[in-house]
């Protein structure tokens, strides 16, 4: 059984639909782009007036929005952590969100802001966060509302839940492909997002989650790799946007409809990834998934 095989085989890797070849592990190099990377799908167009509003908007309906995701390892040393852009993946390589880990924080914190240059969580440019529990498995993201304590007594102005990320335990310790299951808020009649203001950690996404509260929420779940005798791994099929071998990739789709693939990401060179998403989630959601796969989880490795 593959679970018996040694550690370096539990990897995903690229499936070329075209060729219906499958891509083996490749060595890391310096991250120049090959043809194969130039050629790879591009974002459509997507017009963008409020970057803001943008951002926490769902994807258009049968629309797949396509980015880049960059590591920015300048500085980094004790105390520093790297820094990650989200661009969108075309011609115009259009900005859309930067974030980091903070400094002195508790458990993992990052903060996510739609300023390249302004990771401050006072700035105007703050759009939400990314927040782990001490294990580094679940994982809750906000947007930029106020903490609960602060927030007017109705909550109106109190931040909202954008998703729950849960990662399965390994607890027998093989480096296979990660297990997670994300919780985001459903969409009402409208197509807009239902607002899940949690007054204390008890009512929001991950307690829900836990006692099958599920109402107006939707459940997502990473999509199963196939094991592959020919290349020794495991494999998903990425239709041409990841090019390199990494534990990170990986697919979402729904619980209900595994086809349906809600986001995807990859790694193409060593520090810049692919990341697409598709209705019914948005950029921050989305950006946060990918932030949260970069943590390091003392259970899960």
């Amino acid at each position: 059984m593959p679970a018996l095989l040694p550690i370096f085989c539990f990897t995903i890797v690229q499936e070329n639909d075209d060729e219906n070849t499958k891509a083996t592990k490749k060595k890391k190099g310096k991250g120049k782009k090959g043809k194969k990377d130039k050629e790879r799908p591009t974002s459509p167009e997507v017009e963008i007036d409020d970057l803001e509003q943008f951002v926490l908007q769902p994807a258009p309906e049968g629309v797949t929005v396509r980015c880049k995701v960059t590591r920015e390892k300048r500085g980094v040393g004790p105390g520093f952590f790297p820094t990650y852009f989200l661009h969108l993946d075309n011609d115009k390589k259009v900005f859309l969100l930067a974030g980091r880990k903070r400094k002195k924080s508790t458990t993992s914190n990052y903060l996510i802001s739609i300023d390249a240059t302004d990771l401050n969580r006072r700035g105007e440019n703050f759009i939400g966060k990314l927040r782990s529990n001490l294990l580094g498995t679940k994982f809750t993201v906000f947007d930029n509302g106020l903490h609960p304590d602060r927030a007017l007594r109705d909550m109106s102005n109190a931040r909202q839940e954008l998703a729950a990320i849960l990662y399965e335990t390994n607890v027998l310790g093989f480096k296979g492909p990660r297990k997670m299951t994300v919780v985001i808020p459903g969409m009402d009649e409208d197509r807009k997002r239902v607002p899940i203001r949690a007054g204390n950690d008890n009512e929001g996404l991950l307690m829900r989650y836990q006692n099958r509260q599920m109402e107006n929420l939707i459940e997502l779940h990473s999509k199963k790799p196939v094991w592959n005798d020919d290349t020794a791994s495991y494999v998903l099929n990425f239709n041409g946007r990841v090019t390199q071998a990494s534990v990170k990739n990986f697919q979402i789709a729904h619980s209900k409809h595994n086809s349906y693939i809600v986001m995807q990401f990859g790694r193409v060179a060593d520090d810049m990834f692919t990341l697409d998403y598709n209705y019914p989630m948005c950029a921050v959601q989305a950006f946060a998934l990918a932030l949260s796969s970069f943590d390091g989880k003392l259970a899960c490795e």
